[in-house]
Parts: structure tokens; sequence; C-alpha cells
């Protein structure tokens, strides 16, 4: 078999990306290997949101160059959030690159691989699909590598809400969701390959199965049916927005065990002025209600935020 070396920034979501890469890779004749001199093959999946993560990856990019340089035949290709917003200007950039790609091409790795092999020369490929449903096609049941104790499951991807500071929309697209039967599916197959706890990602969970969906199901109607499947021993879910997150979403954590005792729901200020010119959509006072009804539900339960400081227009008041 060939080789591919993936290297990932970014979100929980850009991990699984990049999982789903391997294993597109590893049915099209491809093993991960940690070295990068052993590949055939390098995979850079990127971040777009932290200014950190794209100084890494040019750094990184640069210390593959003599890589590409001594072996013309690797192939190199930059995946990801900032490969869709930035597209020509990264080959301009980096010309020795062969290809960029976009988080909705994930499913096209294999093909991106053949076009670089077949032709000899670089492109970009982005854009967003025009499905309405988010889909992710099963390939087989093997897999590159038995799942640990813990597994990602994308449920949802884009997000409709357009803060003022995030580029996600831009990015990743709208909201689009998977079927809830192609997600019980997934489960129980990670679960039989022996995952213990579900993690559910998206770039806002609580959204789920607003539209587009042929069976639509509400978010906290999938934490029920996830929790029934057998061997779902732990439940959790990233990340959330507080304006979704429901009066029957609360209700949950008072009735499934299987939602662990955490929840990760960012208000990013906590002032109202902040909030408005972020567009978030709620109060400070509306965010602690929702926390104190939470607490009441589950009275053992951590939260954790996320808080922009230094927002502009923002005084030390606020």
């Amino acid at each position: 078999m060939k080789e591919v070396y993936l290297d990932t920034f970014g979100c929980q979501m850009n991990v699984a990306d990049t999982d789903r890469m391997e294993l597109v890779l590893f049915h099209s004749g491809y093993r991960r290997t940690l070295e990068k001199e052993d590949a055939d093959l390098i995979l850079v999946n990127t971040c777009s949101i932290r200014e950190k993560a794209e100084q890494k990856t040019f750094s990184l990019f640069g210390g593959l160059k003599p890589l590409k340089m001594a072996n013309p035949d690797l192939i190199l290709g930059l995946t990801g959030c900032l490969g869709q917003q930035e597209g020509e200007k990264l080959l301009k950039r980096m010309p020795y690159l062969d290809f960029v790609m976009g988080p909705d091409q994930v499913d096209g790795i294999a093909q991106a691989v053949d076009r670089v092999r077949d032709t000899g020369k670089s492109f970009v490929w982005t854009g967003f699909d025009q499905e309405k449903v988010y889909s992710i096609p099963e390939l087989s049941r093997d897999l590159p590598k038995a799942p640990g104790p813990s597994a990602f499951v994308n449920i949802i991807k884009g997000c409709d809400k357009f803060c003022t500071f995030c580029v996600v929309p831009f990015t990743r697209g709208r909201e689009k969701s998977r079927e809830p039967e192609e997600l019980f599916e997934e489960i129980r197959h990670l679960v039989n390959q022996g995952a213990k706890e579900i993690i559910l990602l998206g770039q806002n969970v609580n959204s789920y199965g607003k539209r587009g969906l042929k069976n639509p199901m509400p978010f906290h109607e999938l934490l029920y049916g996830i929790a029934e499947i057998p061997g779902v021993q732990r439940l959790r879910f990233t990340t959330s927005h507080p304006v979704e997150f429901t009066d029957s979403l609360i209700d949950a954590f008072g009735q499934i065990p299987e939602l662990v005792s955490h929840l990760h729901l960012p208000v990013q200020s906590g002032s109202d002025k902040i909030l408005m010119a972020m567009k978030r959509g709620h109060t400070a006072l509306e965010y602690k209600s929702k926390m104190r009804r939470i607490r009441k539900q589950r009275p053992d339960i951590s939260f954790s935020s996320d808080f922009i400081i230094g927002f502009p227009g923002e005084s030390d008041a606020d």
C-alpha cells in the first residue's frame, strides 16, 4: 500500500474530516504513516478561525517544501477551511502545492489525488455542494483502525447565524443535517467496533433537523434515539448556540442518563451591548437563565464556555 501522512489544525470537525479522508484513502490503497519522509501523499487539514493555526500551517508547509523538491512524485494537498477561504491565493503563495480543497470536498479526496497523478497539474477545488441534506455515504464495514472508546460523529455542517466575528458560514456553508437513520446506522457500527462514548459534532448541533430532512427530527429527539442504541454508554455534543437551546433539550439532561454531566455553551460576552454587536441574538440574562434551568435538571453538571475579550467597541465596564 502507498502511505499518507495526515496533519490536522482546528476544531473537532476537522479531526472528524481527517478521519474520513483516512477512511476514503484506505479504500483507495493508502495507509497512514506517522513519518512525513515515508509518505507518498501529505495532507494538511487546515483552520481559518484561529490565526495561530494559519501560522502553523504555513510554517509546516515551509518545512515540507524540501521534501517536495527532493521527491517530485510526492503529492502535497491542503484541505479544510483555509483552503475554502483562500483558494488560489494559496497556490500563488506556495506553488509547490499540488491541490487545495475545501471542507465540502472531503469525500472526493481520492479523485483529487488521482487527478494530480493523471494530469501533473495543480488545482483548486472548493465551493459548497448543492444538496439540501448532508450525507456521509458508508464505504464498507472495514476501517483503517478500530475506533477508540470515544468516537466523533458529524451530524450537521455549516451555520446560519452569521455572527459578526465568525467566518464559518463562508467556509463551511449553510446548515445541512444528516438523516437520522444514517446517523443511527453509523453509531451502531462504531459501537460494534468498540466505541462506548459518542461525541456529536457540528458548528451548531442544536440546529440539527431544522430543514431539508426527509424524516424531520429535532435535536433533542435525536439524542433520545441515540441513547436507545445498545452499547452507547456516554453521549456528548459540541458546539451549541444558546438561542436554539430549547426547553425540550434542557429537559433531556434530566431524562437521558447517558448524557455526560458537562456542557460547552459559548456565550462570547457578558455585555448585552457587545452581544448585540456580535449579532448573537440573546442577552446575558437569557443565557444565565438557561444555565440555571439546565443545572436544575442536572445539579452536578459542569459548564465551559468561550469568551471574546477586546471585541471592537468593548469598554472596561463591558
